[in-house]
């Protein structure tokens, strides 16, 4: 699934998850990379982040980062309408579900 965000000021790169049949997640966000674990039971999600690769980036791509892992930690309810994933908690994240 790819973020629906533009790019970072510098990059073309949006953040990707990868969601397994387990719930493993593979992240890669703006700046870091690394894993995470999904548990869904109906329309509730908890998400928690594995160790993340620490890349050089920008100051301000590496915060990105930090708030888009705490917004999915914070994310309390999911819901998949059509070709979308929405993860809402305090903030809301949609993400397009990759078809190629």
């Amino acid at each position: 699934m790819t973020l629906e965000a533009r790019p970072q000021p510098g990059s073309k790169r949006i953040p990707t998850i990868e969601i397994g049949d387990n719930g493993e997640a593979k992240l890669d966000l703006w700046c870091k990379s690394g894993r995470g674990q999904f548990s869904i039971a109906n329309n509730t999600v908890i998400f928690v982040a594995g160790a993340m690769s620490d890349a050089s980036c920008a100051p301000a791509s590496a915060q990105a980062d930090d708030d888009l892992l705490r917004a999915l930690g914070d994310a309390a309810t999911w819901v998949r309408q059509g070709d979308f994933v929405s993860f809402a908690g305090p903030t809301t994240l949609r993400f397009r579900i990759n078809t190629n």
